[in-house]
């Protein structure tokens, strides 16, 4: 007979829906807010600890499965704007970790099981911790080769706008996505967030409301900048017409190529959930 003890269970599970949603949240550039990690990671322990207590064994059933698996990431990513592909992929983690648990057992490895979606494991605690702790440095290795935008592929590179004599630094996601452009010139427009850019304008003209784009513009309108500002219509997931206010700069440069002057579309809400750019311009 198989003796299970509750509290290895549970803190294994932890561990393990920890480094999963933090695989999740890594690969799909969602921000990390590790006390929520840890509240998503708790909640799937304490399932899996509560499926072998006496009664429970409903709690295997898939929907059930499927169910706490939700809780989970609402419970961790309940507030990110890209819950469904941070679920998605947290799914197709979860899914390849498993298959590797199955490979290990054929393989003729004891350490670590995988019942009914259960991991269970006999060894001492501390090996336990060990083994985790160096998932978590394999996991971390990997996903920042692989999992997210790198400037060695040269998807980030620095930009530099320059509006008059002042200038502002960012860091730029070179997006084949992108598609926005000026419809007038057909030129690419950059889209930057708007608060990294107050500095260029004159203190009296510092672009606000950007989320109410027609009263930003009628506010920049009033001075010195009127004839380089313009609203910019797009198109976005979730955001089938929207509008930006735009402003040409008299220079952007991007890594080594020079834009010369064209649109800069202000946008009121942060472009990169993870923080690792600022701004976004087509290939």
């Amino acid at each position: 007979m198989t003796v299970v003890y509750i509290d290895s269970l549970f803190l294994l599970n932890f561990v393990v829906n920890y480094l999963l949603l933090l695989a999740a949240a890594r690969l799909s550039g969602a921000i990390i807010r590790r006390p929520a990690l840890a509240a998503g990671a708790a909640l799937g322990g304490g399932y899996a600890a509560a499926v072998f207590l006496p009664g429970m064994g409903f709690l295997l059933h898939p929907l059930c499965k499927l169910g706490a698996a939700v809780l989970m990431l609402l419970c961790a990513f309940g507030n990110s704007r890209r819950l469904l592909r941070t679920g998605l992929i947290f799914f197709a983690v979860a899914a390849a970790f498993g298959g590797g648990i199955f490979a290990i057992e054929l393989l003729g490895g004891k350490g670590l099981s995988l019942k009914n979606g259960i991991f269970y494991s006999a060894m001492d605690l501390k090996l336990l911790l060990l083994s985790a702790a160096g998932c978590y440095v394999v996991i971390s290795a990997v996903l920042r080769r692989t999992g997210s935008h790198s400037a060695a592929c040269r998807e980030l590179r620095p930009a530099v706008v320059t509006l008059g004599e002042k200038k502002a630094t960012l860091t730029a996601l070179v997006d084949t996505g992108n598609t926005l452009t000026d419809p007038v010139t057909n030129q690419p427009v950059m889209v930057a967030e708007g608060e990294r850019l107050a500095a260029l304008f004159p203190e009296d003209l510092e672009p606000a409301a950007l989320s109410d784009p027609v009263s930003a513009l009628e506010h920049m309108s009033a001075g010195p900048l009127r004839n380089r500002c313009r609203l910019l219509p797009y198109q976005a997931v979730g955001v089938a017409c929207g509008m930006l206010l735009a402003v040409r700069m008299d220079r952007v440069q991007v890594g080594a190529e020079d834009y010369g002057s064209i649109l800069v579309a202000l946008s009121p809400n942060r472009l990169s959930d993870g923080g690792g750019y600022s701004a976004l311009i087509g290939a």
